[in-house]
């Protein structure tokens, strides 16, 4: 039983990995602009299938479609924002629903192109099993996008933290009008950290290719899960990103293990839940002082 349980952990903290490595594109976002970008699933499953066409119509390794679906993905990222700025009114209402509108497009326009059916990769580098310690295991792409998951975490909050372009994200995230006054340019610094969120969710694409399946109708699904992870770990928070999702991702590990596997998303929600009744600005999110 032990071993089960321990086994389960370990996948948990894998698949939390994996999730904070969706997630962290979206939180990036929404730390600057305070806006949700409802499409963000969809760029993600857009970088997985373009992974899938490298490799099943050239030959590829699916690593290596990587700089192609950072440009694609990229300049899709991009050109939501440029719309993003043509919202003036009720930014925060309007932005959800034209971010949502372009998922919608992005799915059918991928339904379109590839079809409905499920993909995965061929390659069985990926998909062989390693072991840990003797007694755990886990897929080669589980390990590996892990590992570039903590990393990329770890990269992002150096990058916010010590640079002067992440300061300046930062400052933007604070106080428009005040960055303003100290120099910084709002708008490029919006658009940089929506290029950025490409990157991320290019990175995520290739990972879901690799490690589980995808379909067109998995965007919406891939959105809700950066959503509450973002929520969780607080405003502006990448620590909290991988905090809040390994948490969730354990939860629905043992649940699985436990319990049945159909309530994994059922228990993730209400861990969900319980830590904003708890905490309502998040695990690590500041709490907003009244006067």
């Amino acid at each position: 039983m032990f071993d089960l349980l321990a086994q389960s952990v370990f996948s948990g903290v894998l698949a939390g990995a994996y999730y904070a490595l969706i997630a962290l594109g979206l939180a990036l976002v929404f730390g600057t602009m305070r806006v949700i970008n409802l499409a963000h699933g969809e760029l993600v499953l857009l970088a997985g299938y373009i992974a899938y066409t490298a490799e099943s119509r050239f030959g590829l390794d699916p690593v290596t479609a990587l700089p192609f679906a950072i440009v694609i993905v990229g300049i899709t990222s991009v050109l939501i924002y440029l719309l993003l700025t043509r919202v003036k009114t009720d930014r925060e209402i309007n932005s959800l629903i034209l971010t949502f509108g372009i998922g919608i497009i992005l799915t059918n326009a991928i339904l379109m192109t590839w079809s409905a059916d499920i993909r995965s990769t061929g390659t069985a580098w990926y998909l062989d099993a390693m072991t840990v310690g003797d007694t755990l295991f886990a897929m080669n792409s589980e390990i590996l996008f892990a590992i570039v998951g903590l990393c990329l975490v770890g990269g992002v909050w150096w990058w916010l933290s010590k640079t002067w372009y992440g300061r300046a994200l930062r400052a933007v995230s604070s106080d428009r009008d005040a960055a303003k006054l100290m120099g910084i340019n709002p708008r490029s610094t919006e658009l940089l950290s929506f290029a950025v969120a490409g990157l991320l969710a290019s990175v995520a694409g290739i990972a879901l290719f690799t490690g589980k399946v995808i379909q067109p109708a998995l965007g919406h699904a891939l959105t809700i899960k950066a959503f509450i992870i973002t929520v969780l770990a607080g405003m502006g928070s990448v620590p909290g990103v991988l905090v809040g999702a390994v948490l969730i991702g354990v939860a629905e590990a043992l649940t699985a293990t436990l319990w049945s596997s159909a309530l994994q998303e059922l228990v993730g929600m209400v861990l969900f839940l319980v830590v904003l009744l708890v905490m309502p600005s998040g695990l690590f999110g500041r709490v907003r002082r009244r006067g």
